[in-house]
């Protein structure tokens, strides 16, 4: 197994060790991953490739959004879904931007021997390494602390796939940021090619998405300064973040608690910026009894996997409870 220390650098060196005897070992990201998942498993990706050992980046689910399609084709990065691998019960998972146990990861058919997160999540059991820093804005920042402790130079691709998840998880430096977000940031900019990191970053909506902002802004109800909005005909996960940071952007809004049905299932999508509310434990409070939620004081998500639990009256009230309290 890996030999545990209070030393960080210790501790990844002892994980590469162990992975180097390995037969086979996957990097699996979050079911729907977004900039901040691929870029932090493309950038472990290299550093396991740094200490001879291969790696393959997959997901569960979809790949949703064109402007992270477009970081992929232009960084080159390789992810495939899971089943295009024959993936075996010995074969060796870490799982990056999320966790065991988590809704929106998928429990696969091997072996989760790491966990590297960022989200306020349970420490999983018989996990043998646990790299879980909530204080963190982006999974990406923690990618980089390693390639800082290990003092391994970083190329320009892994750079621009890091700042990108940066930016994208915090918001442009705005939410949920840490002074260890600052500092990788600063040392990244001075690598990345920056021209492609704002291209990325600019060019995150298109033509096809107008048409649920203009069905949000149909739709919205604002309640004080809450805004709730209910997507009956259904939007993606991804655009409902979006979206989210959208009303979250009108001064009179301070938070934004957004819901779609897709496939089935009820989507979740909440944003807060005031002090006083934590979108992740009231997006776990609002859906308790009926769902899964979690994520960061600013930003949390979460799901209702039966339809028929979902009353928009209901969840207005149960939110609304939520949020008063917190005062």
């Amino acid at each position: 197994g890996i030999i545990y220390t209070r030393d960080i650098k210790m501790n990844i060196i002892n994980l590469m060790n162990f992975l180097k005897t390995q037969k086979k070992v996957f990097i699996q990201t979050h079911n729907f991953p977004d900039h901040d998942a691929v870029s932090s498993a493309f950038g472990l990706q290299f550093l396991l490739k740094k200490f001879d050992i291969d790696s393959f980046i997959v997901y569960e689910g979809e790949i949703q959004r064109d402007s992270l399609k477009n970081m992929i084709k232009q960084l080159n990065i390789d992810i495939k879904h899971i089943n295009q691998y024959n993936m075996k019960e010995e074969d060796k998972i870490i799982i990056v931007d999320g966790c065991k146990g988590n809704k929106n990861v998928t429990d696969l058919i091997g072996d989760e021997i790491c966990v590297i997160d960022h989200h306020r999540v349970e420490k999983p059991e018989n996990v043998q390494f646990v790299d879980i820093r909530s204080d963190y804005g982006a999974c990406a920042s923690i990618i980089y602390s390693y390639y800082s402790e290990l003092k391994i130079e970083i190329p320009q691709n892994i750079a621009t796939a890091l700042m990108i998840g940066i930016n994208m998880d915090t918001a442009l430096l705005t939410r949920g940021v840490s002074q260890n977000d600052i500092n990788s940031y600063s040392n990244l900019y001075l690598i990345a090619n920056n021209r492609l990191v704002n291209t990325i970053l600019r060019n995150y909506i298109q033509v096809k998405d107008i048409s649920f902002f203009r069905s949000a802004i149909d739709n919205i109800k604002i309640i004080d300064n809450i805004g709730f909005c209910y997507f009956s005909e259904g939007c993606n996960q991804n655009l409902l973040g979006i979206i989210g940071d959208f009303f979250l952007s009108i001064q009179e809004i301070d938070f934004v608690a957004l819901f779609a049905k897709n496939d089935n299932k009820i989507n979740a999508s909440f944003r807060s910026e005031s002090d006083i509310w934590n979108a992740a434990s009231i997006i776990q409070e609002t859906l308790k009894g009926i769902g899964f939620g979690g994520g960061h004081a600013d930003m949390a998500g979460g799901i209702i996997e039966n339809t028929n639990l979902f009353n928009e009256e209901e969840i207005i009230k149960k939110l609304q409870k939520s949020l008063t309290n917190c005062k």
